[in-house]
């Protein structure tokens, strides 16, 4: 099922994978104000959420042409919505996909399946499954016009492999049970 917002320039990205997740501290990007920020990888076999994200970023270039662009739309619009087969061909996780890098001041609402909130970082990573709502819109900048996407709220949908490299405690660690406690009863430096 698919919520409606009533601002068509906003969408939710369901089920997709989040990398460089800067969502529980904001972070600070060539010296300008820290955000909390994450890039949205989305399965090009998603036909349905690419349109959808086309749509609401073709929104946003209408709303741009009242409000940012004196009623045209700039040549060499920069469009937030990149393929990672393109831009990170060495980079796995972008392999198939495209991408959106969404950003806020705010910090986003980080909540489980049933809505509720998630409070320790090691619980949403880059790397697992999140539905996120994402907003786009005009601006105009130093280096040109083009379409943003602000950070809205993080919804857990899975696990995933992480991103950063770290290994999870499970692919560590086997399961103890209580015949191994002896092991660990025992002091190797005594």
């Amino acid at each position: 099922m698919s919520k409606k917002y009533k601002d068509p320039a906003k969408v939710m990205l369901r089920n997709v994978r989040i990398s460089y997740a800067h969502i529980w501290e904001p972070r600070s990007m060539d010296d300008k104000e820290p955000k909390y920020s994450l890039s949205a990888i989305i399965s090009k076999k998603d036909t349905d959420l690419l349109e959808a994200m086309k749509k609401a970023i073709d929104a946003a270039i209408e709303a741009g042409k009242t409000k940012k662009w004196n009623g045209t739309v700039p040549q060499n619009l920069i469009m937030p919505l990149h393929d990672g087969d393109e831009e990170r061909p060495d980079d796995e996780a972008y392999s198939g996909a495209m991408f959106v890098n969404a950003r806020s001041s705010d910090a986003p609402q980080i909540v489980d399946r049933h809505v509720r909130p998630i409070e320790d970082p090691m619980d949403v990573y880059s790397g697992c499954y999140c539905n996120v709502t994402v907003t786009f819109f005009p601006y105009r900048g130093e280096k040109g016009d083009g379409i943003g996407v602000g950070l809205g709220n993080i919804q857990k949908v899975s696990d995933g492999d992480h991103l950063t490299g770290r290994a999870s405690a499970d692919s560590d660690f086997d399961l103890l049970d209580d015949a191994d406690d002896k092991e660990v009863s025992d002091n190797p430096f005594e």
